[in-house]
């Protein structure tokens, strides 16, 4: 089984322009590519595993980066599609949110802090079901910081490759502010449901 690179259906957008979608969904395609020659490359070098080992241990360290890198993109563009939705301030997803951060805003100032802290990587927004509340966290190369078995319900790429057609580093802010604007809290939302 290969896995396909998934086409989105992403209308325009305010502050991020169609070149920089374009350029990062070609990224994206090459996380799917990746994938594929990785998992053709583990089943070519288990057919003589012993003396292939080393090399079987660095391609299965690989593996989870450009996995990661094409789901974590896919989490990414979905959110976009259908064109940017409110959140509906009735819902469940909402009202967790605010319970947490104590308000929407409260909310939103904390996944931008995160976001624009220094680095590269995702900010991401996960819900603990068994805990049952939300966690705001920083994923540094796609595999590294995952909070293991959190159903991952809004990922922003805070790569440069996510902004440097529109915006140049000390810019992010408004390439945060643009996803944001962007975002169709539906998708979001309909993650969260399936977190129940």
């Amino acid at each position: 089984m290969k896995y396909e690179a998934k086409k989105f259906n992403i209308p325009e957008l305010k502050g991020i322009s169609p070149k920089q979608v374009e350029v990062h969904i070609k990224l994206y395609e090459g996380y799917v590519k990746f994938t594929n020659t990785l998992r053709e490359t583990l089943s070519e070098l288990r057919k003589d595993s012993e003396k292939n080992s080393y090399a079987l241990g660095e391609v299965m360290r690989r593996l989870p980066f450009e996995f990661n890198g094409m789901r974590m993109h896919e989490y990414y563009f979905e959110q976009f599609e259908g064109g940017a939705k409110e959140v509906n301030t009735g819902s469940e997803l909402s009202k967790v949110l605010i319970e947490k951060y104590e308000s929407w805003d409260g909310f939103i100032n904390h996944f931008k802090a995160v976001g624009l802290m220094r680095g590269i990587g995702w900010t991401i927004l996960a819900y603990d079901p068994i805990g049952k509340t939300p966690h705001i966290y920083w994923v540094n190369d796609h595999e590294l910081g995952q909070m293991s078995g959190l159903p991952i319900l809004l990922a922003m790429d805070m790569w440069e490759h996510a902004f440097m057609v529109d915006y140049v580093p000390a810019e992010k802010v408004k390439y945060v502010e643009a996803f944001l604007a962007n975002l169709n809290w539906e998708v979001v939302e309909e993650r969260f449901k399936k977190t129940n």
